[in-house]
């Protein structure tokens, strides 16, 4: 800025010098301007990221820290549901057994009263309590023996044979390695607790190698049934996929996760994009619809359908609401939720809405996004003539980049409405990323990449038959015996 003397100086020069003193005035504040503008922008941009957690934005829940957002912040709405059990949810409660494996009869000697002998008088009835308990468990040793016998007419040497499962002089049976395997790819428990777990239940103590041969004995055990279930994962209507990084001899990796309700495939990779979904071989022959959220590489399939979570765009809604005070954004998310609700009403009745609620969802839709536009509008281009032009389109706003998702993806984000078999939301494909993470966070990362899709493989076989009800332990213990479970294929 000038100072007094420059004034003076300029006013004594005269008119000219007084305007390009007051010409070059406007061109510092300009400047200032511009600057500050730049200033409020970075400053926007970090009370954006602070402003943001796991309830309104697709940030993990780990990122939160200590300071957890408050429960009031949820996408979910209280009075929902009554307390307690829902209808239709299977209690368990203890029950008496009709046949019991063991009886103990507690005899009466003597009259409580007169005190006469009561031990030849028959008893009149029975009162009954039962005790459910585990019995002591232990190691059993099969010995097998097969005989040698001399032939008396040729003196030929005549060996008997063994099981085909019976290789070694000593070695442990199918009991065994399913314990072991069921422990570390179900409950995550470390491979020296695992032992431990032996120790202390079975008295005795068995190696940290063998429980790690028994998952990898596990893993090629289960080869027909991770084949049928990316079979049956292609020939689906409906798909759900995700993916997580995933830490791998001390780098990051990608696990990605292929679902329906009733069929699970991880797969790890070192990339994240279509190279990966290649070669998993699973989305290139897909042709139904294919939930996901908003990354790229999954539009790059265009011989299917897309639908996308409307989760994450509740989140994004709830954050742009909260730190832009844009009533449009809950205006959105309450016609989502709506549509949500419609669906919902109508499927039991029928398997599509009128087509009267279809355009009238749609313009209510498009109203919103038009109202969303005015509010944002695109940036006009600033640049001075002779500057080179930036590659690419420039960064926009967080309101304005769902905004454009809104508009041109409107076909994927109304999906459900479209087709009931369309969920809502990609929340089946993110629980079932849940337990994978819940891995990682117990081991710290996987030491190799054989090691970690051998995980994933075991973990997909023990989810899909977790969702086909089938008994866990039972599964593992199948597959160590050659017969793995498979699903039967039923078209959605």
């Amino acid at each position: 800025m000038p100072t007094t003397e420059e004034i003076y100086a300029a006013i004594e020069r005269g008119k000219e010098a007084v305007v390009e003193l007051f010409a070059e005035v406007g061109r510092q504040v300009e400047e200032l301007a511009g600057q500050l503008e730049k200033q409020a922008e970075v400053l926007k941009e970090l009370q954006n990221r602070l402003s943001k957690n796991s309830r309104n934005s697709n940030k993990p829940p780990s990122s939160d820290g200590y300071c957890k957002p408050k429960r009031t912040e949820s996408l979910r709405k209280s009075g929902q549901k009554p307390n307690g059990g829902q209808p239709g949810h299977e209690g368990h409660t203890l029950e008496a057994s009709d046949k019991p494996d063991r009886t103990n009869v507690h005899e009466v000697d003597r009259c409580k009263d007169c005190q006469a002998s009561l031990k030849d008088v028959e008893a009149a009835a029975y009162e009954e309590r039962q005790v459910f308990d585990i019995p002591a468990i232990r190691i059993e040793v099969t010995a097998h023996r097969a005989e040698i016998k001399i032939c008396p007419k040729c003196g030929s040497e005549n060996k008997g044979k063994f099981p085909e499962s019976v290789t070694q002089p000593v070695q442990y049976g199918n009991g065994v390695k399913t314990w072991a395997a069921y422990l570390t790819n179900q409950h995550f428990i470390s491979v020296e607790r695992t032992a431990e777990i032996f120790e202390d239940l079975l008295s005795h103590r068995i190696s940290e190698a063998t429980v790690l041969k028994a998952g990898e004995e596990l893993s090629e055990h289960l080869s027909p049934a991770v084949e049928a279930v990316k079979e049956q994962l292609r020939a689906g209507e409906v798909l759900n996929l995700d993916e997580s990084g995933l830490r791998v001899k001390g780098g990051l990796h990608w696990l990605h996760v292929a679902s329906t309700a009733k069929l699970t495939h991880y797969e790890v990779h070192a990339k994240r994009g279509k190279e990966a979904m290649d070669e998993i071989g699973i989305l290139k022959d897909f042709k139904g619809t294919a939930v996901h959220d908003h990354w790229k590489p999954y539009f790059k399939y265009e011989q299917c359908s897309h639908g996308l979570c409307n989760s994450h765009h509740l989140r994004e809604l709830q954050f742009i609401e909260k730190q832009y005070q844009q009533p449009w954004a809950k205006e959105m998310a309450e016609l989502l939720l709506e549509i949500k609700d419609a669906v919902e009403q109508t499927q039991p009745q029928a398997d599509c809405l009128l087509p009267e609620q279809i355009i009238g969802f749609e313009v209510r839709y498009d109203e919103i996004v038009k109202k969303g536009f005015d509010t944002n509008p695109r940036p006009q281009s600033d640049e001075n003539e002779g500057e080179v032009k930036k590659r690419g389109r420039s960064k926009g706003t967080p309101p304005l980049n769902l905004l454009i998702r809104l508009r041109d993806f409107s076909p994927e984000v109304l999906a459900f409405m479209y087709d009931f078999r369309v969920p809502f939301d990609n929340n089946q494909g993110e629980r079932d990323l849940r337990m994978m993470k819940v891995k990682q966070k117990v081991s710290g990362c996987f030491r190799t990449v054989e090691g970690a899709g051998r995980f994933g493989r075991v973990r997909g076989y023990i989810s899909t038959a977790r969702k086909n009800a089938v008994n866990v332990f039972t599964a593992v213990r199948d597959a160590f015996c050659g017969k793995p479970f498979i699903p039967s294929f039923e078209p959605q």
